[in-house]
């Protein structure tokens, strides 16, 4: 709940898969300009003020995403990308030879229901993972859901959001084409039968049972044509009782006086105890509570909304609590239900110099997750922190604690790094004993491979850790092609973990790069508050900063630096892209905030205010995300870095208005022959649920930009 919802093989393996027939692409090859005819991009005349300040938008009409001639400009500028895509010579390489990393399979962690276990498994190339069920750890696997069945084009995507408190039920969410939208849907556990019940116009919503039915948030329905684009307000608290039509439904909770703020209601194991988190935004919440038991009123709990805190367990009246209270690292405390006064606290798990990211529970036993330099160690003890004794870890990495029922004797963890493929633990209770349950099996020798942490210096001298990994014996000349990667926003934090299209990076020469910028959460929350509001400016300065360091150590340089992020880290890339053209030569901001004045007039904007402010919340606020907003920073006459903008056309979290509005202010101020593109996914959203099938594309699109922009010699042998 901290995280209040809202991104190689050997040489000898590659040349040994040469077959009969096939086409090797070029090597060292040439790389001519490919000319680009950029479309006219439509200007009107929209002036806003802001406190005195006139402000032009002259592409406001790309706002209307469903508009006619927003539609026809999104395909003009598909047609102009695609075209310059088809002009790289070794892109169908780069895609086959991501389609074969790709294909192997991929498993989730089994989540017990009673006598069975339910997981995911994608057999390698399928569009969406498949829910299956099994009968005990040794059963044969069944399938429960199939997504892929439910659309033509794979698009809709499923995930477990509740299990009713007897094991008979459990609420699916299913969402598609990428949309925050989801249905609610409930199955029953013993006959794999889809119940009656379908609930619509969710968003950011768990399902918590209690007794016969269960606790949601929802919206009203929005105006038509405003589906994926109009300012969603209400976000509500809701009781569905399993058998009745949605209309039916009992409105637990609502806040007239806040129509903004964002509610997620939680239940206690034993049903007892229910939990309503109501937040502004994606920082600060206050958490409500009532007690079922009694049917009691819903009191304030813990106070907005400066703070975090989410409860982990309730033992009778008495429930844990992970706090950031007066522990900016946070500590997990016991709080009495009746009497929730903090001089009333019991610190169970007290602060530390290491960032506790998280506490779970399982077996009787609590979980407590540490970040140390943004590596995870974990460790089980007694619900009273007696007890404590470390998980055996494969290695230094990423690793989610154990969780489950109290009565579950057998738990289940993933671990991975940037060399170590994601991996299943099974985690027996009884005896503290870890084992390998399912392993990743793909055709990847890490002993070919480095990864290591640097430090170096911001522009105000502070420290920040960034992760390096490349090819063991990689020649530090300043030719490698080095990809910088990250986010640096929202509390949120990067840690290292293993991905296949990295690999195509790694296995050409390249150097994967990822600092852990301010913003993030991966130093406790005054590193957090480091680069938020009016310290936004730190981020771009630690990012900035990242690269300098990379190229001063000679891992790459200015021709061969590129950089990436989604979402915040799009806002990331644009912002450093306008301030320091110079710096980098190809810039990818995929489903990024480029707006900052105008970010929180759409769905779910308004609740990063808490984070970056709001253009009209005073005239400093105002000069301050104007001087950083990547649409107004961009300068008529200015070299940029080669630029490959992503979107999708059913992004409702970060809607393609931003992206659409800087890929056509920026070919109008762009002087040079490095090509500034738009790629616009249709039937896809934010991220969530994208098919296999984009993911490929997308990835062989990106890579074979960048290779091409960065001059780097690919060498792949695969069919033609």
């Amino acid at each position: 709940m901290k995280k209040f919802w809202l991104f190689a093989l050997s040489a000898a393996a590659l040349i040994g898969c040469n077959k009969a027939g096939d086409q090797s692409s070029t090597t060292n090859m040439d790389y001519p300009n490919i000319p680009v005819t950029y479309p006219k991009t439509a200007t009107e005349d929209v002036k806003d003020d802001y406190f005195g300040t006139s402000v032009a938008d002259p592409y406001r009409w790309l706002e209307n995403d469903t508009a006619a001639n927003t539609e026809a400009w999104v395909k003009e500028q598909n047609v102009v990308t695609q075209g310059y895509l088809d002009k790289i010579p070794f892109r169908k390489s780069v895609r086959d030879r991501f389609e074969e990393l790709f294909n192997y399979p991929k498993y989730g962690a089994p989540y017990q229901v009673g006598e069975y276990y339910f997981f995911s498994k994608n057999d390698g190339l399928q569009n969406q993972s498949v829910l299956y069920r099994q009968k005990g750890l040794d059963g044969a696997p069944e399938v429960f859901i199939d997504p892929n069945k439910l659309s033509e084009k794979g698009t809709a995507a499923i995930s477990i959001v509740g299990v009713s408190g007897d094991d008979k039920y459990m609420t699916i969410a299913r969402s598609d084409a990428g949309s925050d939208w989801s249905e609610l849907q409930v199955y029953d556990v013993a006959t794999m039968k889809q119940m009656p019940d379908v609930l619509k116009w969710v968003k950011f919503s768990g399902g918590a049972w209690y007794k016969d039915g269960f606790f949601y948030s929802r919206y009203p329905e929005p105006a038509k044509g405003t589906e994926l684009s109009g300012n969603n307000m209400n976000h509500w608290v809701y009781y569905h009782k399993l058998g009745t039509p949605q209309s039916a439904d009992k409105l637990i909770y609502k806040d007239e006086k806040n129509p903004s703020y964002y509610h997620n209601a939680q239940v206690s194991e034993d049903e007892k105890q229910l939990f309503i988190y109501a937040a502004p935004g994606t920082n600060g919440y206050a958490v409500l509570h009532k007690d079922l038991s009694t049917d009691g009123p819903i009191k304030t709990l813990f106070a907005g909304y400066d703070n975090k805190t989410s409860v982990v367990h309730t033992i009778g009246n008495k429930a844990l609590a992970l706090t950031d209270i007066d522990a900016p690292n946070y500590r997990l405390v016991e709080v009495d239900l009746t009497k929730p006064d903090k001089a009333g606290w019991k610190e169970i798990i007290p602060t530390s110099e290491n960032l506790l990211e998280g506490c779970s529970t399982g077996g009787g036993k609590l979980y407590a997750s540490y970040l140390e330099k943004a590596t995870n160690r974990i460790y089980e003890m007694n619900y009273d922190g007696s007890g404590k004794k470390p998980l055996s870890l494969p290695g230094v990495g990423t690793a989610g604690a154990p969780g489950g029922k109290e009565s579950h004797k057998t738990l289940f963890y993933n671990f991975t790094s940037f060399l170590y493929p994601p991996t299943i633990f099974k985690y027996e209770v009884a005896t503290g004993q870890s084992s390998i349950f399912q392993e990743t099996k793909l055709k990847f020798n890490p002993a070919d491979y480095e990864e290591k942490q640097v430090t170096y210096n911001s522009k105000d001298g502070t420290p920040v850790t960034m992760f390096v990994v490349h090819k063991k014996g990689l020649k530090m000349d300043g030719n490698n092609p080095c990809y910088l990667y990250s986010y640096g926003g929202f509390n949120i934090s990067l840690s290292p973990s293993f991905s296949t299209s990295r690999i195509l990076l790694l296995e050409n020469g390249g150097v994967f790069a990822m600092p852990n910028l301010r913003g993030g959460g991966e130093y406790g929350e005054e590193w957090h508050k480091g680069g938020m509001l009016m310290k936004k400016q730190n981020v771009f300065d630690d990012f900035i900063a990242a690269a300098e360091y990379l190229i001063a150590q000679q891992y790459t340089s200015k021709e061969k630096l590129g950089i990436g992020g989604g979402s915040n880290g799009g806002l990331l890339v644009g912002t450093c892209m306008t301030q320091r053209p110079d710096l980098f030569k190809v810039a990818l901001p995929a489903v990024g905030v480029m707006d900052m004045l105008r970010y929180h007039k759409f769905t779910v904007g308004k609740g990063w205010i808490p984070e970056y402010g709001s253009s009209e919340e005073s005239t400093e606020m105002f000069n301050y995300l104007k001087g950083y907003s990547p649409l107004h920073n961009l300068k008529p006459g200015t070299a940029y870095p080669a630029t490959m903008i992503t979107t999708a056309d059913h992004d409702d979290r970060v809607v393609p208005a931003h992206s659409f509005k800087f890929a056509a202010a920026l070919p109008a101020a762009h002087k040079g022959d490095n090509p500034v593109l738009i790629r616009i996914e249709t039937d896809a959203g934010h991220g969530a649920g994208k098919p296999t099938s984009k993911v490929i594309d997308e990835v062989a699109d990106i890579y074979s930009f960048f290779f091409y922009n960065t001059k780097t010699a690919v060498k792949y042998n695969v069919k033609g």
